[in-house]
């Protein structure tokens, strides 16, 4: 079978080039558009932090009276008294701040675990097409880094930016009360900061962007590796591995540095310019004191505190940007596949219960790529309960014939016909269900072998389970597990052998019972005794279905009804066993050459 891109050939690919965040405005759009319906939490937030504000406000009022009215006059009787009242004060200031993060952090994770779902769910709904351009580490990096990266932004920086600018604006009306002169001088510097800022923010936007992508990159080629590790072994690749993997673990560093190393200038930067705002406050409130402008010490001191508190939230409103910028390249990334187009049924298509099995293929063309033809003028005609084997040398388009046939992919030009009626009229999940399949490469689940036949027909009683089971000749050795039917399979069941994982699938495929059966090298797997006895049960897994059979050992197909032999996506010949080998052409040799001594 001829592919497409494999993994790390599309959008999922390991080179990527630093770029923007394309559209932030729409991306924290959509992210408040889902918390939306949790208006009345975010409501009681903000009055929360209004609540936290003012008391911080008054607060700190109060140092003044603690200087002028109670230090300087020597009332220690007093000062015990007031610095009681302060830390009641406080104390309403701390309840708020618990009370407001944790009902962000309950918004945030009930708006991440929705952002989550529908990320999974439309996943399921994406074309095979999707799957087979995109490197299944990196699609699981957008489920998982990307997510959690959207989640530490809701539950900690939206709080920590809405309470700063609620805090900015109390401090700032604060000191104007209080001194409008040095408010003015102040705000000098306040422009100074958010340029900075600006321009730092803009540098290392690409940088964040780049970031995700190349943690998504080594997620990708560590799960291929993992996932491939008796070939690393088995080849002595170790090495080779290990340098692709720093290389790529060596640009997800320097991207990284990147990122941070530029976003960790602005909080020095802000500092060092705050402190020269504080000097110059200083200076100038010491020289109105001095003129008697009814600026007390307290006043200055408070001002100065209130000054703080103004230009805190600044800095960690402009220090959390980094966050929110790779929050938002995660969100993008999320996005970017929430917004794939989903597997669509035609207009008019409609659900079938039930198939006879009657398939026909007139003139199929089809290509993965444009411009690259895998299937060239296909016609085949498959009656009722015939067999239908499909040979041919690696890469000749048969397995591209069965994602026809299951709707995976769609044909360019001609038409598939099932029962007289178009493939497009009906529903692929109906016409699915009316298909079984058993794949060379089996997968099974980390559940018990029950449920793992009962995948196939998930309403079967444990009774059909058992039988299925006994029909693909794998009973005898489920009983033999330790805890037979109940044992528990390991990551894509390898406690089994490959043949007993192939027996699995096989069972799988006679629960279903499906109309349609399609064999993809379906014993190829199984040691020669067992597949004897595998033939027996698959002749009467067979009986009354239309079966297609993709086998390279010839051996195993001499009695289907059909034999389809394709050859650089061109159906060459076709007839039964006996009259291929008649013809001493194609067939014959491959035959032959399988059996020459």
């Amino acid at each position: 079978m001829s592919r497409p891109m494999g993994p790390g050939g599309g959008p999922g690919g390991r080179f990527h080039q630093a770029e923007k965040i394309k559209n932030p405005k729409t991306t924290i759009k959509r992210l408040l558009g889902y918390m939306s319906h949790k208006i009345y939490a975010l409501i009681i937030v903000c009055i929360l932090c209004v609540i936290s504000t003012i008391v911080n406000v008054l607060a700190t009022n109060y140092y003044g009276s603690i200087i002028d009215d109670y230090i300087v006059p020597h009332d220690l009787a007093g000062l015990k008294w007031i610095c009681l009242f302060i830390a009641g004060i406080y104390f309403i200031s701390v309840l708020a701040t618990y009370l407001q993060n944790l009902i962000m952090v309950k918004l945030s994770q009930e708006t991440t675990a929705e952002i989550r779902r529908h990320l999974f769910t439309n996943m399921q709904k994406l074309p095979l097409r999707f799957f087979d351009t995109h490197s299944s580490g990196d699609l699981m990096s957008r489920l998982t880094n990307d997510v959690d990266n959207i989640n530490m932004t809701l539950s900690q920086s939206i709080t920590q930016m809405f309470s700063g600018v609620v805090t900015i604006i109390g401090m700032l009306i604060a000191m104007m009360i209080l001194s409008p002169a040095l408010t003015v001088v102040a705000l000098l510097t306040t422009p100074v900061m958010f340029l900075t800022s600006r321009f730092l923010v803009k540098k290392t936007q690409p940088f964040f962007v780049k970031q995700q992508q190349d943690l998504g990159d080594l997620n990708g080629y560590i799960e291929e590796i993992v996932s491939g590790q008796k070939a690393v072994l088995l080849f002595s690749q170790e090495e080779t591995v290990e340098n692709e993997f720093g290389k790529i673990n060596q640009r997800l560093t320097k991207s990284s540095i990147m990122a941070q190393a530029l976003s960790g200038v602005m909080g020095p930067l802000n500092n060092f310019i705050n402190n020269m705002t504080f000097l110059i406050v200083a200076v100038v409130g010491g020289i109105l004191a001095l003129k008697t402008t009814g600026l007390s010490i307290g006043n200055i001191f408070v001002f100065i505190l209130y000054m703080r508190n103004f230009t805190r939230p600044i800095n960690e409103i402009l220090n959390i940007f980094n966050t929110v910028q790779s929050a938002l390249a995660g969100a993008e990334r999320v996005f970017e596949i929430m917004d794939e187009v989903p597997e669509m049924d035609p207009e008019g298509a409609h659900d079938v219960s039930e198939l006879d099995g009657d398939v026909i293929l007139n003139h199929v063309k089809f290509s993965y790529d444009k411009g690259k033809t895998i299937l060239k003028d296909a016609c085949i005609h498959a009656k009722k309960g015939e067999t239908v084997a499909i040979v041919g040398p690696t890469g000749a388009g048969k397995t591209t014939i069965i994602n026809l046939l299951t709707k995976f992919y769609d044909i360019d030009s001609g038409d598939i016909l099932i029962d007289g009626e178009n493939l497009n009229q009906l529903t692929r999940s109906s016409l699915r269900r009316n298909i079984s399949m058993v794949l060379q490469d089996t997968y099974l689940f980390s559940e018990t072998v029950r449920e793992n036949i009962r995948y196939g027909r998930l309403n079967a009683s444990d009774e059909d389970v058992v039988s299925a089971a006994k029909t693909a000749n794998a009973h005898g050795f489920i009983m033999q597990l330790p805890e037979g039917y109940d044992t528990v399979l390991s990551d894509n069941g390898s406690n089994l052998s490959q043949g007993q994982r192939q027996l699995l699938a096989i069972a799988r495929a006679v629960l279903s019972n499906a109309s349609i059966l399609i064999l993809d090298e379906a014993t190829s797997s199984i040691d020669t005794r067992t597949e004897v006895q595998i033939q027996k049960a698959m002749l009467r897994l067979m009986e009354g279905k239309t079966t297609f059979v993709i086998a390279h050992r010839l051996s195993t197909i001499k009695n289907a009804d059909q034999i389809l032999v394709l050859n650089q996506g061109e159906i060459i010949e076709q007839g039964t066993h006996e009259a291929l080998l008649a013809r001493d052409g194609f067939y014959a040799n491959l035959y032959n050459s399988q059996f020459r001594e």
